[in-house]
Order: C-alpha cells, then structure tokens, then sequence
C-alpha cells in the first residue's frame, strides 16, 4: 500500500532489486570534480557521482536517478567528454566493471576495463586483433559505444557478443551485426543503452614479439604525431567522407584522401587548410602539431573549448561547404 504512488517502472525496479537479494549500500558521493574524470581536465561539479560495479549496481543507481527525478549521464574512460563549467545538474555513473578472463581466443571484459590492459592481455596471449589499439585511451565500453578505431583497425573487427542494460533493467545480448557498427558509430549510442560487458573474439596469427613491434610502432606514432603533453580529448571531429565533400575540394586535398572504412578527408587537412593552426580561444587551441585535437593549453575552460570547437566548424563550412561530426560527446 505503501507504495501505490510508485508507477509501474519504478514498482519493476524495486522487484528486481528484491528478487536479486542485492542489499550492498554504494556510496553516492555529492560535489564531485568532473575535471578529474574528463582528459580535457574542465568542468564543474556533478551533484551526485557514483562508481557502478555490476549491472544490479546499475539498476540501483537508475533507481535513485528515478526516486529523485535526477538526469544521469553514463561516464566511461572521460577520454572524449566535456563537461560544462557549471557542472552536471543530476547523477554522473561511472562505470567501474573491470574484470576479465581469457578462454582460448575469448576474452570477456567488463564495460570499465582498459583498452590499454585488454591490448597488454591480448599480447601476453598471442592473441592477435588489438594491436591496432596499442596507446588507445579510455574503456572497452566506451570503445564498443564509439566503434574506435585506427591504423585500419576498429572495435567492431574484434566484438562477438555485447551485454547491455535497458532503461527498465532487463539485461540484453547483442550479436557483432545486432550492434549496428558504422563509421565511429553503434547502436548504444542511439538507445538508451548502457553497456556492461564486451565479449572479444580474437585470433591466433602472430607471435609475441610481432606483437609488440605493432603496438611499440602504433604507440609512437601517436607521440610523434598528436599533441599528449596537453589534456586533449583526441580528434574533436570525424573524417569527412569523400562524397560529402564538393568535387573541388576532393580535388584540392586529393593527395591526402585516405581508405577508412571508405575513402575520407582527414579534417586535420581541412583544418590546416583553413589556416586555423595554432588559432585559440581563451585557454583553448588548436594544435598545431595534429589540427584536428583541440588543447587545453593554458587552463582553459570548458566554454573556451566549447567555443573553439563551434568556430572551426564554422569556418570550414564557410571555407569549403563542409559539415564536420562532432566526436567529442559536449555534455549538456
């Protein structure tokens, strides 16, 4: 009786939670820095901030959100999120689900694993299939999420099976073409989905020590090439498909035009281009080592960013009727 105001979702909530026997307190810490968890290292306080180690943690983080009709925002690695200077107006959960295990050429992980310790677990296996993400940021989940990828490899290549929780708490399984991969893009980006475990199905083809040489190679590749003594969230914007370019500039920059999934513009070319090299906006800049990130150069704030990233990509529709993607996720 107790409960008759409750509505049907709510009531679902409570019933799971009951039946799970799952009566672990968490501690939902208040005033959280979010700089802390973003590699832009900007942002406010988030009123409420949870660290989530199962899915029935999950639920019951949801549930709280519910009981106190608070937004929540899924956090991942932070290695591609700006938070707002004033902060986050809800609950931030935090996805700590680390364990892992091997069975042959498998290995599940949970959603808060590092990319970085699964590319170190796959080597010390002979399990070939990550080395492309050697020096790769950020959380298997937020990797599955984001399809990432490079050096001609992504996250789809490698998943067999994904486990995700819905926004009623029922746990779900999603096969490699159930999860809808495209070009830096799945389908828990579009539902409200928060995934909890990954399965990788990897392969047996090269010896350790090739292994390394991959990742040792793609590892310095990126500190030659990209800007990691500043906080940066990595490429602020997607490559741009060659067809969504005008014919003139294909033609201007064709010598750049590489094959992704399909052929793209590399957007640090249409940057450079641009001339916007090095061009800042209070404590924010565009590297001029690699002109697609965006640095936090000289403790900028979340707006200067922010601001940055909406100049650029004006400027390169005014320059070449170009329309950039924002891959960095701008947290409202």
């Amino acid at each position: 009786y107790q409960y008759h105001s409750l509505n049907y979702d709510t009531i679902l909530f409570l019933v799971i939670l009951y039946a799970l026997g799952h009566n672990r307190l968490m501690e939902i810490k208040t005033g959280v820095k979010l700089s802390d968890f973003s590699n832009y290292k900007t942002g406010g306080e988030s009123d409420y901030f949870i660290v989530v180690k199962s899915a029935d943690d999950i639920r019951q983080a949801l549930l709280f959100a519910k009981e106190k009709n608070l937004k929540f925002f899924i956090l991942a690695g932070g290695t591609n999120v700006l938070f707002p200077d004033d902060g986050f107006r809800g609950l931030v959960i935090k996805i700590g689900i680390d364990d892992f295990k091997i069975d042959g050429t498998k290995i599940t992980a949970g959603a808060g694993v590092l990319v970085s310790d699964l590319v170190k677990t796959s080597i010390d296996n002979e399990l070939t299939g990550l080395d492309w993400a050697g020096g790769l940021p950020g959380t298997v989940g937020g990797g599955v999420r984001g399809n990432a990828g490079c050096f001609g490899g992504e996250m789809k290549d490698s998943v067999a099976e994904v486990t995700a929780l819905t926004p009623e708490g029922i746990l779900k399984k999603f096969s490699n073409p159930d999860c809808g991969f495209g070009y830096r893009h799945s389908y828990f980006k579009t539902d409200k989905l928060i995934i909890t475990e990954i399965v990788l199905d990897l392969k047996k083809e090269l010896p350790r020590e090739k292994l390394i040489e991959l990742v040792r190679d793609h590892i310095n590749y990126r500190n030659e090439r990209q800007p990691l003594d500043y906080p940066n969230c990595g490429s602020v914007f997607k490559n741009v498909p060659t067809q969504n370019a005008p014919e003139w500039v294909r033609e201007k920059i064709k010598d750049v035009i590489k094959k992704d999934l399909f052929p793209v513009i590399p957007t640090a070319a249409l940057v450079h281009e641009a001339g916007l090299n090095g061009y800042a906006i209070g404590g924010a800049k565009v590297s001029e080592k690699h002109p697609n990130f965006i640095i936090n150069f000289n403790n900028a704030k979340s707006k200067d960013i922010s601001d940055l990233i909406s100049f650029v990509k004006k400027e390169i529709k005014s320059k070449f009727s170009v329309d950039l993607e924002i891959e960095v996720e701008i947290v409202k």
